[in-house]
């Protein structure tokens, strides 16, 4: 195991850009081309990207890497990170549903972060429970383009959605920064 004392170097496998994660020929996200075409394309691109940052901020890991916590008392992993986004995406969805609301995936309080162990058959949950739960979302989102519409119970605007998405993404590809960091010392956006 690892001290808290021991820090990895710092580096990047980008060669072009050396604050990149990854070189923009391999990099998947949009960050070169053309811009997005209107506020609801704008917003969709921005999810997607975050997305895809989050699951490269957890390539190339083992079990034990994953499910490692950053500092006491904390529970945050990136394994943590991938139920908690898998947990929230079920919220979201259970906001703009009529009918009654899909239970908590993990369970109690802090399940998706405690629940985080190092087993692969965790981590395989964890990304299977991340898709369907982000499919089920969007696909309940699909129907609706209009961002000032509103939709459940709560009446949320589809504009509130979308934006608190974005953010709660942007906000643990943040964390996932420096836990990836204290990890293998590997930096880059």
């Amino acid at each position: 195991m690892r001290r808290m004392t021991d820090q990895p170097a710092r580096w990047s496998q980008a060669s072009v850009y050396p604050d990149m994660w990854a070189d923009p020929d391999d990099d998947p996200r949009s960050s070169e081309g053309v811009s997005a075409e209107g506020e609801l394309e704008t917003l969709q691109t921005f999810l997607t990207d975050y997305r895809l940052t989050l699951r490269m901020k957890c390539e190339g890991l083992d079990p034990e890497q994953l499910a490692r916590r950053s500092v006491p008392p904390s529970t945050m992993s990136l394994l943590g990170l991938l139920r908690h986004l898998a947990e929230a995406e079920r919220d979201w969805h259970n906001w703009i549903t009529d009918g009654e609301p899909l239970p908590k995936l993990y369970g109690e309080p802090d399940g998706d972060f405690n629940g985080a162990v190092a087993e692969q058959a965790v981590i395989d949950a964890a990304y299977a429970d991340l898709e369907r739960e982000q499919a089920a979302t969007d696909a309940a989102l699909a129907g609706h383009p209009d961002l000032g519409e509103r939709l459940g119970k709560v009446e949320i605007p589809v504009r509130e959605l979308l934006v608190h998405r974005v953010e709660e993404y942007a906000r643990h590809c943040g964390h996932a920064d420096l836990l990836r960091e204290c990890i293998d010392g590997r930096v880059g956006q």
